[in-house]
């Protein structure tokens, strides 16, 4: 909290603080009840309103989704969003455990399916639709190792080749070791802030002009395809809707790539290119620093890691780096506007939000 509160570009008295949502699955069990009171004693303002946002893995993402409409709404002017997530210290069996509990228990984990599992059932059958995509999700993997060897806050941070990629052990078919997001520790917070004080704290605030969220049944054999996430493209159309650029405007985005196929869905389902074919487009390079698209500038879930409660704000705070140009060796150059996308569980829930160096 302390380092959080002292990269605010002016400072910030925890005094101007009006609420605060903390986003936070409660992993391994740890302080389930009221944990928000937790982050509010750490901020040193006992009393502070607070609330805990628990969406599975689109925790970060609803968090902020509530911030601004707080803000939005004129109720607040000032709230913080914190994410947080410690998922390394405890065993094996139960952190399987854990990390099952945000998908459906009543069938998928008694018959011991798990979110791998899970994704690799999508990745099998997107294969059967469109054709061949092992080649598409290495890419994916090698791009955003790239991408985390730049990030000094990534839980990975070195390359791995195609050929690792391609030949890794089988996690579940098709996926391999290298398709799969690590288990992390981490947290990230964000000050949102009312046009009308942000200025007090900077002198390039960056604006969110968009924000959607959307659900779907929770268990994958319940929903109308296994080849999409209609939760996005719900998220994405509510977002857009709002927004003041469309989808061609956007120059940067940070998706949910759990597993390597999952960032291949996003892409279409956020409506960033037809059906079919995000490999494609992958295997362009145009999804890489540099391409026309650059897609998880920062590593991604991939590599930079997926603390559940904090991946979602962590992403925002990749974008603010990127707009206002602060992003370091994986700078996205001449980054305007830009697009985050949070996924809970394997689909049942997520949350979108568009970001532009400026109001309009």
């Amino acid at each position: 909290m302390e380092r959080a509160l002292a990269s605010v570009d002016r400072g910030l008295d925890p005094e101007r603080v009006e609420e605060l949502y903390l986003a936070t699955l409660g992993f391994s069990g740890w302080q389930l009840g009221n944990s928000s009171a937790i982050a509010v004693e750490e901020l040193g303002r006992p009393g502070l309103p607070s609330v805990r946002v628990e969406n599975a893995c689109a925790s970060g993402g609803y968090a902020l989704r509530m911030a601004v409409d707080a803000v939005a709404s004129g109720r607040r002017d000032l709230v913080l969003v914190v994410g947080v997530e410690k998922m390394t210290d405890v065993s094996n069996a139960r952190r399987r455990y854990w990390l099952g509990v945000s998908g459906d228990t009543e069938w998928e984990r008694l018959a011991g399916l798990t979110f791998a599992g899970v994704y690799g059932l999508m990745a099998a059958r997107y294969a059967a639709e469109y054709g061949p995509v092992r080649e598409a999700l290495s890419e994916v993997a090698v791009k955003n190792h790239a991408n985390g060897a730049l990030n000094p806050n990534a839980h990975f941070q070195k390359g791995v080749s195609r050929e690792q990629a391609t030949n890794a052990p089988t996690v579940a078919a098709p996926l391999g070791l290298y398709d799969c997001c690590p288990v992390s520790d981490g947290a990230a917070a964000l000050l949102v802030a009312a046009p009308s004080v942000a200025h007090e704290y900077t002198d390039s605030p960056v604006y969110v002009v968009g924000s959607g969220a959307g659900s779907d049944a929770l268990a994958i054999q319940a929903r109308a395809s296994m080849t999409r996430i209609d939760a996005s493209r719900r998220a994405a159309d509510e977002a857009f809707r709002r927004a003041p650029f469309d989808r061609k405007q956007v120059q940067l985005l940070e998706v949910h790539d759990c597993f390597t196929i999952a960032e291949l869905l996003a892409l279409e389902d956020l409506g960033m290119t037809p059906r079919g074919t995000a490999g494609r487009l992958t295997l362009s390079g145009a999804t890489r620093i540099g391409g026309r698209l650059p897609v998880n500038p920062d590593g991604g879930l991939k590599a930079k890691g997926h603390p559940i409660g904090a991946t979602g704000v962590s992403q925002a705070y990749e974008v603010f780096l990127q707009l206002r140009g602060q992003a370091g060796a994986r700078q996205v150059g001449g980054a305007e506007r830009a697009l985050t996308h949070n996924v809970g569980g394997s689909g049942a829930s997520a949350a979108v939000h568009l970001f532009s160096v400026s109001a309009t």
